[in-house]
């Protein structure tokens, strides 16, 4: 599927809706070498205990953020933003959003995994005061078959 990228219209925040899996779909293989079908898109967007929320001019999607969340505190599943648009802000205006979103469903804590070499996603959450909490050794599998570490991280949001 073609993304709509670059549009003149300025980049809003807005809920994921079910119509949005297939954008979510595409953003996710272009940023992680194991994308997620829009179908696994779809049935994460009908789960009532994932939130998301997505980036882009008008209904174009050129980042998305979701999160599943479990009593008072919830893990980022996946963030993306389009690679055209990566470093402009969109990540960090996404992020505040959603950290929003999620505080109205009543979450105090969040969680997420990054890959330990992933220095631009980890810049970003260091920044929206994310702290690490934890390394899991091997935990992703790169391309090329090797292993990379998972470092947890985790904010308070309330």
């Amino acid at each position: 599927m073609r993304i709509p990228f670059l549009s003149s219209a300025p980049s809003s925040v807005r809920s994921l809706r079910m119509e949005d899996a297939a954008a979510v779909a595409a953003l996710h293989a272009e940023g992680f070498h194991a994308g997620w079908s829009a179908s696994e898109c779809e049935a994460m967007l009908l789960d009532r205990a994932v939130v998301g929320q997505g980036i882009g001019p008008g209904q174009a999607l050129d980042g998305f953020v979701l999160s599943r969340v479990a009593l008072d505190e919830a893990e980022i599943l996946t963030i993306a933003v389009a690679r055209r648009r990566q470093g402009g802000g969109l990540g960090r205006r996404l992020l505040q959003a959603h950290f929003g979103a999620l505080v109205n469903r009543g979450v105090r804590t969040l969680f997420l995994e990054v890959d330990e070499g992933n220095a631009p996603a980890r810049a970003l959450y260091a920044r929206a005061g994310f702290e690490q909490v934890g390394r899991r050794a091997g935990y992703y599998r790169k391309p090329d078959g090797s292993a990379a570490a998972a470092l947890v991280l985790r904010r308070t949001l309330a």
